[in-house]
């Protein structure tokens, strides 16, 4: 059996590169290496053309081939298990014929919310500089508005050397994050993600 994650995000080819490369590093700390064998991880840009992708392989793929499509939900998700409701509504997609919603794993509402959820990796990255208390509170993080998320990293690492910039630097925290961390592996999106890759895997 073969693996294949279709990844939204990194529109330039060096930025597929560390695209790749972060989430690798994340599973990879997960435990899928090589116990539990790393999927193929492909970066394909807008959240439009990661989907396009996905039906292209899902269409060919074979028998027992897990393929899934990595996106963010982009606004707060009424059933984390009913991912395709949430993708008809939200982006009007229609779930490809065959396909189930294992196949879709969403960050939600988006990267961010992820990153902003490890404050201890935080901490370690960006430093004394990081101004802690303006990150979002941990509480009700995946409900919250996922430009408000981006905006409160954003200002929270502004006087860091290395300042979060999405695209730029976001592939490198991910890479760095710790899937055991508390706050992490307790998001609904997150844990949903790694029980279904555990089970597909």
């Amino acid at each position: 059996m073969s693996a294949h994650i279709y990844i939204e995000g990194a529109e330039s080819k060096e930025a597929q590169v560390r695209c790749r490369e972060g989430f690798r590093k994340l599973l990879g700390k997960a435990g899928f290496s090589q116990s539990k064998r790393m999927p193929r991880l492909s970066a394909c840009g807008g959240r439009n053309s990661a989907f396009d992708d996905f039906k292209v392989a899902h269409l060919g793929n074979m028998p027992g081939d897990y393929i899934a499509l990595l996106v963010d939900s982009e606004d707060p998700v009424a059933d984390i298990k009913k991912t395709w409701d949430h993708l008809k509504i939200r982006d009007n997609w229609d779930k490809p014929e065959g396909a189930n919603d294992k196949q879709v794993l969403l960050m939600t509402t988006c990267m961010e919310t992820w990153i902003v959820a490890d404050r201890e990796t935080l901490r370690e990255h960006y430093g004394h500089k990081l101004q802690e208390k303006a990150l979002p509170p941990l509480n009700n993080l995946e409900n919250r508005n996922r430009h408000d998320v981006h905006e409160r990293l954003a200002h929270a690492t502004r006087n860091c050397s290395n300042a979060y910039s999405k695209g730029e630097r976001s592939f490198e925290v991910v890479g760095l994050l710790n899937p055991y961390a508390p706050s992490l592996s307790s998001l609904p999106s997150f844990k949903r993600m790694i029980e279904t890759l555990e089970d597909k895997l």
